[in-house]
C-alpha cells in the first residue's frame, strides 16, 4: 500500500505535490528525504489524525461512506458506490456536494487513486475504528450472530420482539459509538438452581434474564466482546448489520447536513454591540491597571509549587472590587502581555510562604501606561488570544486533588489558542452583530470540526465568557474591532503572512486597524478637569497619560469610570510637595488644567500646606530634627503623641532621636506636621514613591494562534521543498543502482568490474578516474554516520580531500578521503 501511494505521488506534477504540502503542513516538518518517506509520513497515524481533525461533519460522513463501501477483497471503492450510499435516506444531499467532499478528501490524500478504484489510507481505520458509528460486521464478531444477520426476516422478528428497555439500548448504540460497557455480573446467567430467585421482569420480556443487555446478548442482537465477571465490567458491541437496520429511517450514515446549522437568533444593532464592547474595554484597562498597582504596592509571593496563593488572589480581588475568576483572568492576561513578572528576592524567607520570588509589574508596564487606551486594550487582547493558558482551570482541583492556582503550570494548555480561534471564528463567520447562544455556537463547532470540539464544551463556554469580560464581544456578538483583531492574527498564520511578527515590529509606532477602530468608539482623551468648591476634581472622560500622572501625584481617587472623581486633600498636596512640586507649580497646574475657576479654598489649602512644608528638617542621628522656629520645636518636644520617639533637644533649633529617619518622618506626619528630609549639606531630598519592577518579559503577542500547528509556508517555498524531495528521490534511485560493494553489500559482482576492497585500492581507483576523467561510484560515511553512495566524476585529489562533480546535479562536492569506504569505476 505504501509503494502504491508513493508511486501515485511520484506521478503528480510539482504543483499538486505543493498543494498537498500546503493542506497538510505537518508533512514537511522535517522535510522528507524522498517521495517514499513522504508517502510513509502521509499514512502515519499522527498525520492522518491531524488531517481528520480539520474536516467538517459532512466530509467525515462521506469518508465513512467510502470506508463502508470498500470491496472486501480488493479494499477499494468507487465514486458511484459512495454516491449511492450517501444519497440513501429521507433527506439525501446533492450529488455535487458529495463529489465536492470527495474532492477535498482526495486533495488531502485520505483517498487516492482513480474514481473507479479509490483507496482509503489505512491509518484512517486506526484513528477511527468505527465508520459512521457502526460496529464491525457480524462475521467478524460471532458466527451465530452472523447466521442471524444472514436471515433478514428472522433479524426483523427478533428486533421487534425486543423489550422496550432493550430497544432503548439498541437505539443508543445505533447512534454511535457501537460499543458499550456493562456493570459487573450483568452478562452472567443466574447460578444453576437459583433461576427462580430471579424475579420475572415484564419490562424486559418477563424472562428472569437479569438485565436487558443479557436479553440482547442471548438473542444475538449484541455480541459480548468481553464477558466480564462478578467484579469486572464487560463490553458489548452492536453488529454492523443490526445498526444499519436500526438506521433504516435516517439512512446508513445518519442525518446528513451539507451546511452548518442555522442560527435562530436575530442580529442585534451593530452600533449597540460596539458601544457595549467599547465600554467593557475601558473597564478592562482600568481594572488591569488597578491590579498591577496593587501588586506594586504589595507584591504577591510565588508559591514553591508555582503560581500565587489563594489568599493573595482573594486580597487582590477584594481590593480591586472584582470576583476571583475575573481577577485571575486579568492577572493571567497581564502576565502573558509581559506587564507582570517574577522578581528574585535576595533572601529565601521574604515571601509570605517562604518563597524567594514575588510577582509585581515589569518595566514594560510603564511603557504600556503611556500608550492610548485603545492600544493598551489591544495589547491585552492579543495576549489573551495567543497565551497558552486556560484560566477557567484556576480554582479547580488537579489529578492530585490540589487546587490549581493563578499563574501555575497546571493551567498551561497548548491547545488553548486554537480553541479561542475556533470559537471566535464561528462568530466571525456569521453576519455582523449576530449573537448566537452558547448552544448554537457549540452546534456550529460540532459541525465544523466534530473531532476537535468533542469533549470541549466547557472550554468553549469559558472562551465566550472571557471574550465578553475582555470586551472582544458585546451583547454576545463579535465587535467590529474584535473582528479586525482576529483577522490580523489569523492572517499572520496564513501562507505568505507574518508568523514571526517582523512587519509588526517594523511598524510598531503606528496603531493597528483594530486599535484605530476601537479608538473611534471610545470617548476622546481629555486634557482638563473641573474643580468643584468642595475640592473635588471631576475628569469628564478618560484622561491623557500626562494628566493621569499629574492627578496621581496631586489628588486622591474617589471613583472611577467614564468620568472619574478625585479629591484634593492635605495629604495629597503634601505628597506633591514631597515629590518636588512647589506651591507656584500647583497653582499653575490647577489654573491650566481646570475649565472652572479654581476655588479659593483650594488656593488657601495649597498655600497653607506649602507654608508648613519644610518647617521641620529631618536628618540622621539615628535621626535629627531641626528648625529655625524654636517655638515649633518646643511644641514637638511637648507633643505626647511623639513620646515614643524619645526626642532630645541638642540645641535651641535641633532635636534628635535614636530611631531611623523613616520612622521619624512617619510619626511626625501622622501627628499632623509637615517635615521634609534633608541630606548632609542641608539640601532638601525629594521623596518620590519607590517603584519596584520585575525584569522585563517578552509578551506572547508575537506567538502564532496555534502553537501545536506546523508553520504554513507560501507556495514558492513549497515548490522549493518539492524540488528537494524530487532530488532526494532521484538520489535514492541512483543509490539503488550502485554496485553492492559501494552500498556495503557483497564484495564483487559476477562478471562486473573488480572492486577496490581496501582504502589504498580505493585511492588508486580514484586517481585513475582523475587521469581518465571517468565516472566512478563512491561509497562514503557522512557526518551523521550513515552510509551513502554517489556517482561522481573526480576532478582532483589533494590535502586529504577528493573534489568531484556529481553526475546528476552537476554540482561540485568535496569528500574527506578517510570517510570513503569503496570506489568502483562505472560501466
Amino acid at each position: 500500500m505504501t509503494t502504491s501511494l508513493a508511486d501515485h505521488l511520484r506521478s503528480l506534477p510539482d504543483e499538486s505535490l505543493a498543494a498537498l504540502l500546503q493542506l497538510r503542513p505537518d508533512l514537511v516538518v522535517p522535510v522528507p528525504a524522498d517521495v517514499s518517506a513522504l508517502a510513509i509520513r502521509a499514512q502515519s497515524r499522527v498525520s492522518v489524525a491531524r488531517a481528520l481533525d480539520g474536516l467538517d461533519q459532512f466530509t467525515l460522513q462521506i469518508l465513512d461512506a467510502a470506508r463502508l463501501t470498500r470491496h472486501p477483497d480488493e479494499g477499494t471503492t468507487a465514486t458511484d458506490a459512495v454516491l449511492a450510499m450517501a444519497t440513501t435516506g429521507p433527506h439525501p444531499p446533492a450529488p455535487t456536494a458529495v463529489r465536492a467532499a470527495l474532492g477535498r478528501l482526495r486533495a488531502l490524500f485520505l483517498l487516492y487513486g482513480p474514481e473507479h478504484a479509490l483507496h482509503v489510507v489505512p491509518a484512517v481505520d486506526e484513528v477511527s475504528p468505527y465508520p459512521a458509528g457502526l460496529g464491525r460486521p457480524a462475521a467478524e464478531l460471532d458466527p451465530r450472530t452472523a447466521a442471524l444477520c444472514a436471515d433478514p426476516a428472522k433479524l426483523r422478528r427478533t428486533l421487534l420482539a425486543a423489550p422496550s428497555s432493550a430497544r432503548a439500548i439498541l437505539d443508543r448504540l445505533a447512534a454511535g459509538p457501537p460499543v458499550g460497557s456493562v456493570p459487573p455480573g450483568a452478562l452472567q446467567a443466574p447460578p444453576i438452581g437459583t433461576q427462580d430467585a430471579v424475579l420475572a421482569d415484564p419490562t424486559n420480556g418477563g424472562a428472569p434474564t437479569g438485565s436487558p443487555v443479557r436479553w440482547l446478548v442471548d438473542n444475538r442482537l449484541l455480541v459480548a466482546v468481553s464477558a466480564g465477571s462478578s467484579t469486572a465490567s464487560g463490553t458489548v458491541e452492536l453488529p454492523r448489520e443490526v445498526g444499519l437496520l436500526l438506521r433504516r429511517d435516517s439512512g446508513p450514515l445518519g442525518p446528513m447536513r451539507t451546511s452548518p446549522p442555522p442560527v435562530a437568533t436575530a442580529p442585534r444593532e451593530p452600533k449597540a454591540v460596539d458601544s457595549a464592547g467599547a465600554g467593557q474595554t475601558m473597564e478592562v484597562v482600568r481594572h488591569t491597571e488597578g491590579l498591577l498597582e496593587q501588586l506594586a504596592a504589595e507584591p504577591a509571593a510565588v508559591l514553591r509549587s508555582g503560581g500565587i496563593g489563594v489568599r493573595d488572589l482573594r486580597r487582590l480581588a477584594r481590593t480591586a472590587g472584582l470576583d476571583e475568576p475575573t481577577t485571575a483572568l486579568l492577572l493571567e492576561v497581564a502576565y502573558a502581555a509581559g506587564l507582570a513578572g517574577e522578581l528574585e528576592m535576595p533572601g529565601s524567607t521574604t515571601g509570605r510562604y517562604g518563597a524567594d520570588q514575588q510577582v509585581l509589574p515589569t518595566g514594560g508596564y510603564e511603557v504600556w501606561r503611556a500608550a492610548s487606551l485603545a492600544q493598551r486594550w489591544e495589547h491585552l487582547a492579543r495576549a489573551w488570544l495567543t497565551m497558552t493558558r486556560q484560566v477557567g482551570l484556576v480554582g479547580r482541583r488537579d489529578d492530585r486533588d490540589r487546587p490549581i492556582t493563578a499563574l501555575s503550570a497546571e493551567a498551561e494548555r497548548a491547545g488553548a489558542p486554537a480553541t479561542r480561534r475556533a470559537v471566535l471564528g464561528v462568530l466571525a463567520d456569521l453576519e455582523p452583530a449576530t449573537a448566537p447562544t452558547p448552544e448554537e455556537v457549540q452546534a456550529l463547532l460540532d459541525w465544523r470540526a466534530p473531532r476537535r470540539s468533542r469533549g470541549r464544551e466547557a472550554a468553549h463556554r469559558e472562551v465566550l465568557a472571557e471574550a465578553a469580560q475582555l470586551g472582544v464581544t458585546g451583547l454576545g456578538a463579535l465587535t467590529s474591532y474584535g473582528r479586525l483583531l482576529l483577522g490580523e492574527l489569523t492572517s499572520a498564520d496564513e501562507p505568505g503572512g507574518d508568523p514571526l511578527g517582523l512587519h509588526a515590529d517594523a511598524e510598531s509606532g503606528d496603531p493597528s486597524s483594530a486599535a484605530r477602530a476601537l479608538d473611534a468608539l471610545l470617548p476622546a482623551p481629555v486634557d482638563h478637569f473641573l474643580v468643584q468648591a468642595d475640592l473635588t476634581v471631576v475628569v469628564p472622560g478618560p484622561p491623557e497619560p500626562a494628566l493621569a500622572a499629574e492627578l496621581e501625584a496631586t489628588t486622591e481617587p474617589e471613583s472611577a469610570g467614564g468620568a472619574s472623581v478625585h479629591r484634593v486633600t492635605t495629604a495629597s498636596v503634601r505628597r506633591a510637595l514631597d515629590a518636588g512640586y512647589t506651591a507656584d507649580d500647583l497653582h499653575e497646574l490647577f489654573r491650566r488644567r481646570s475649565r472652572t475657576p479654581v476655588p479659593q479654598g483650594l488656593s488657601y489649602l495649597v498655600d497653607d500646606v506649602a507654608r508648613k512644608h519644610g518647617g521641620l528638617r529631618v536628618g540622621s542621628a539615628g535621626a535629627y530634627l531641626r528648625s529655625d522656629d524654636e517655638a515649633l520645636l518646643t511644641e514637638v518636644l511637648a507633643d505626647r503623641r511623639l513620646e515614643s520617639l524619645t526626642l532630645r533637644r541638642l540645641a535651641p533649633t535641633v532635636l534628635s532621636t535614636p530611631y531611623q529617619v523613616s520612622r521619624l518622618l512617619g510619626a511626625l506626619r501622622d501627628a499632623g506636621y509637615a517635615p521634609v528630609q534633608e541630606d548632609g549639606t542641608g539640601g532638601t531630598m525629594l521623596s518620590r514613591p519607590r517603584i519596584r519592577r520585575a525584569p522585563a518579559r517578552v509578551a506572547v503577542t508575537t506567538r502564532t494562534l496555534d502553537p501545536l500547528a506546523a508553520p504554513k509556508l507560501p507556495m514558492p517555498r513549497l515548490l522549493g521543498v518539492v524540488e528537494h524531495i524530487r532530488r532526494g528521490d532521484a538520489a535514492a534511485r541512483a543509490a539503488r543502482r550502485a554496485p553492492a560493494v559501494v552500498r556495503g553489500g557483497a564484495a564483487g559482482l559476477g562478471g562486473g568490474p573488480v572492486p577496490a576492497h581496501t582504502h589504498s585500492e580505493a585511492l588508486a581507483v580514484l586517481q585513475q578516474a582523475v587521469r581518465d576523467k571517468a565516472l566512478v561510484w563512491v561509497g562514503y560515511v557522512d557526518a551523521h554516520g550513515a552510509t551513502a553512495s554517489r556517482l561522481v566524476k573526480p576532478v582532483s585529489i589533494g590535502a586529504g580531500y577528493l573534489r568531484a562533480e556529481d553526475e546528476r546535479t552537476e554540482m561540485l562536492h568535496t569528500f574527506a578521503l578517510h570517510r570513503i569506504t569503496a570506489a568502483v569505476l562505472a560501466d
